[in-house]
């Protein structure tokens, strides 16, 4: 079964201490030379890096344009970016091949990213001219007895869920089986167990990251407390690079899955009563509610459910009820945790490894896409909704629940700001590049409509480079300490690029 974006966000018929490693006279001497560089490009004396002497240090590949594997290897997931070429691509194994790409690039004018499943919408994780950190083969995931996951920074969902369920574990996270599993849990990490079981971001007990001086720490709540906090939901990309993440994980238990259509013109009573349902369900059940544009819209909803196909039942007959139509179809499948989040990735019956980009061998594609997004602090009205996607054919609106164990924690307890938010919204539509523009408008136009009920937070992960007032939409109040952090571990810039938290 192959499957694109849209197929991925509407499966189901939804559519203090400091711990510092590798700095001894070859790493301060390297730091010294990016020091002197950084002083040669303040002044236009721009020297471009020894790529040369980089690839003979590095443990993986460099690749360049021209050589043998650049054309795939520069690719990210948004076909709309593939003319963006990176000056050079590494293959990074270890912090070590990370330190070796920094100390080569930095201070050079060369823009500098890692790349982990390569979903970056905007293409920001392959810059044009830059230097990517491919950290792809480090996707290691262990499990300890204790159910703690040390998780490789390159690892894509699938893998993750692959190998905690070996173990009889699970972590919540997103529904697309290829992207990476740092970009998810660097910007929140919204899923379909959220409301059970929390953020990605909430399950992280400690990372290992490279500054941009190529110092590799260990951070946690008791090492480096400021970016442990920053770097759960403050945006990948902007405070180092992670190498591992270690996670608290819980026992997998089996789930349910379901899915309901509705007959078309019934998209405002279904939007209505899910927006009250889903704010009063149990913690349990996760759902999204998915809008499709056209004349009239029409409206899906869909979900997995913490428990039996029982004990869901009573919760899907008070939404159809709160509803007053009917739905065309209704599933519920019980499931276990890798079924189901294979089921939710579009991807139920293929293996583990057909559930990969064809270019690792899987059967998934990449898509070409525009897309944007709004959090929902609260129920909107339900009408005016709607009308915004009246008439928009292939454009869908897709909300997906929050509340539950996201609203627990404070929304300065970590960088993710948006505890108390009823759901996200996300906009997406497919586009070619000569309909990009059109397409662009149309889904900004839904965007800013949804400003104009109240929505007016955005969610890093769907980053969008139109967005107004972006550091405050993703952030929240928790902007300037997101910034003191970026500075204080990144003074130079580094990292910077068009949505850093630097340049908020």
């Amino acid at each position: 079964m192959t499957m694109d974006r849209r197929g991925f966000l509407t499966a189901m018929g939804l559519g203090g201490a400091l711990a510092v490693t590798g700095v001894g006279p070859a790493r301060a001497a390297a730091r010294g030379r990016a020091v002197a560089t950084g002083r040669a490009v303040a002044t236009g004396r721009v020297v471009p890096p020894d790529w040369a002497a980089l690839r003979a240090r590095l443990d993986g590949r460099l690749l360049q344009p021209g050589d043998p594997g650049y054309p795939v290897a520069r690719l990210g997931y948004n076909e709309l970016n593939d003319g963006q070429y990176p000056a050079a691509v590494a293959s990074c194994t270890s912090a070590r091949d990370v330190q070796w790409c920094l100390d080569a690039a930095r201070g050079h004018g060369v823009p500098i990213a890692a790349r982990s499943g390569g979903h970056s919408y905007l293409g920001y994780s392959v810059p044009a001219d830059g230097l990517v950190m491919d950290l792809r083969p480090m996707a290691r995931v262990e499990v300890a007895p204790d159910g703690t996951a040390r998780v490789g920074a390159g690892a894509r969902l699938i893998e993750v869920y692959a190998a905690l369920a070996a173990a009889g574990r699970l972590l919540p996270a997103g529904s697309c089986p290829t992207v990476g599993v740092s970009g998810l849990t660097l910007g929140g990490g919204v899923g379909v167990l959220a409301r059970r079981y929390g953020l990605t971001c909430d399950r992280l007990a400690g990372a290992e990251l490279v500054t941009a001086d190529s110092r590799t720490l260990t951070v946690s709540e008791e090492c480096e407390p400021d970016l442990y906090w920053a770097l759960r939901g403050g945006g990948g990309g902007n405070f180092g690079v992670v190498t591992s993440f270690t996670f608290r994980t819980a026992p997998a238990p089996d789930l349910t899955v379901f899915a309901l259509r509705f007959p078309s013109g019934s998209a405002v009573e279904v939007t209505g009563a899910w927006q009250r349902w889903i704010a009063d369900v149990p913690p349990e059940l996760w759902s999204n509610c998915v809008l499709s544009g056209g004349r009239p819209p029409t409206a899906r909803v869909g979900g997995c459910y913490v428990g039996p196909p029982a004990g869901l039942a009573p919760l899907l007959d008070a939404l159809v009820t709160a509803v007053g139509v009917q739905p065309t179809s209704r599933t519920a499948l019980p499931k276990s945790y890798l079924d189901a989040m294979k089921y939710m990735a579009g991807c139920a019956n293929d293996t583990i490894a057909q559930c990969h980009p064809v270019s690792e061998g899987g059967r998934l594609p990449r898509s070409s896409f525009v897309a944007v997004s709004r959090v929902l602090g609260a129920p909107v009205d339900p009408a005016r909704l709607v009308e915004l996607l009246d008439g928009r054919t292939g454009l869908d609106l897709l909300l997906d629940s929050l509340g539950g164990a996201v609203a627990d924690l404070a929304p300065d307890a970590t960088a993710f700001p948006h505890r108390s938010a009823l759901a996200t919204a996300q906009v997406y539509a497919s586009a070619t590049r000569s309909s990009q523009p059109a397409v662009t408008a149309s889904v900004d136009a839904v965007r800013d409509g949804l400003a104009a009920l109240g929505a007016t937070g955005a969610y890093v992960n769907y980053i969008d480079a139109t967005l107004p007032d972006w550091g405050t939409a993703y952030y929240g109040a928790n902007l300037p300490r997101l910034k003191a952090v970026s500075a204080a571990y990144d003074p130079d810039g580094v990292f910077a690029f068009p949505q850093s938290v630097a340049r908020a």
